[in-house]
C-alpha cells in the first residue's frame, strides 16, 4: 500500500516517536499498577490521554507540512514539499489541491481512524473483560 508514493513502513517511521511515547506510557502505567502506586498518581499516566496527545501531535506535524506548501506557493519558491521529485507532478493548481486534501480528507481520515481504533479497543475490552453486572 502506498499513499503519495510512501509505503506503510515510511509512515510508521514518521510516526515512530509517537508510537514509542504510547508504549512508554503504557509500560509506566502497567508498572505503577504492579507496585500499587496511589490511584491519583497512576491516573497521570493515562494511555487514552497519551493517544489523544499523540494524535494531536501527528495532526500538527501534518499541518506544518500544509504551512510549508502554502509559504512556498505564496513566495513562489521551492521547498521539499513542492519540488516535483518529492511530490506528485501536476499543474499549478496541484498545490492547492494538495493543501485542500490535507484539510479535508486528512482531518476526516484522522477522525475516522481514531474513532475506529476506539471502537476496536472497546470491542476487544468487552471480549477480554466479562460483564459482571447481575440482572435482577
Amino acid at each position: 500500500m502506498k499513499v503519495h508514493g510512501h509505503g506503510l513502513r515510511e509512515h510508521i517511521r514518521f510516526l515512530a516517536p509517537l508510537l514509542i511515547f504510547l508504549v512508554i506510557v503504557w509500560i509506566v502505567r502497567t508498572l505503577l499498577g504492579v507496585v500499587n502506586a496511589p490511584l491519583w498518581f497512576s491516573r497521570l499516566f493515562s494511555v487514552s490521554a497519551a493517544a489523544v496527545i499523540a494524535l494531536l501531535v501527528a495532526i500538527l506535524w501534518i499541518h506544518m507540512i500544509i504551512l510549508a506548501i502554502a509559504i512556498a506557493v505564496i513566495t513562489n519558491t521551492e521547498n521539499i514539499f513542492t519540488r516535483p521529485e518529492f511530490s506528485m507532478k501536476g499543474d499549478d493548481a496541484y498545490h492547492l489541491r494538495h493543501i485542500l486534501g490535507h484539510l479535508t480528507f486528512g482531518i476526516g481520515a484522522n477522525t475516522l481512524f481514531g474513532a475506529g481504533m476506539g471502537c476496536l479497543m472497546l470491542w476487544l475490552l468487552r471480549l477480554v473483560v466479562p460483564n459482571h453486572s447481575s440482572k435482577p
